[in-house]
């Protein structure tokens, strides 16, 4: 039960804990947000088994061209912190026709490979990790790591 208090302007104010609903509600620490399983897909890197996925729709910044492409890698049996990949190409939802590449298993498993080797702990809960793929070692110059990834 909810007593209601008048206040010094004339309003009620209910006493009691406020109470949200669906995505409102706080999530208790310790409680992991895991990675949407529709519209991922399941890759298996050295005999582990993870679950990717690239956001269908793109956010505005993506849209316009601003933002690049991400997608978001997590261990597909224990949900700990997610990889999140940030690339050099444009999302292909973008509202100007920008040319785009798609994202291939390849390109995953070099990135899960690359976070693990820079300490990424799929297994552990905590903040998102952060990779992020550069392209000036693919075309063949500039001063980026030799695996073209960068963290």
């Amino acid at each position: 039960m909810v007593v209601a208090e008048a206040s010094s302007k004339g309003f009620a104010v209910a006493r009691g804990k406020l109470r949200l609903s669906g995505r409102h509600r706080r999530q208790p620490k310790g409680q992991i947000v895991a990675l949407v399983k529709k519209g991922s897909r399941r890759i298996v890197v050295d005999g582990v088994t993870y679950r990717w996925r690239i956001r269908h729709k793109p956010t505005y910044c993506q849209a316009n061209g601003w933002n690049p492409l991400t997608f978001a890698v997590e261990d597909a049996t224990v949900p700990g912190t997610a990889l999140v990949v940030r690339t050099d190409r444009t999302h292909p939802g973008n509202w100007f026709g920008l040319p785009t590449k798609p994202v291939l298993p390849a390109d995953v498993v070099q990135a899960i490979r690359t976070a693990l080797a820079r300490g990424w702990t799929p297994y552990i809960s905590g903040t998102p990790f952060h990779l992020e793929i550069s392209s000036a070692s693919k075309v063949g110059g500039g001063s980026a790591p030799a695996d073209g990834l960068s963290a």
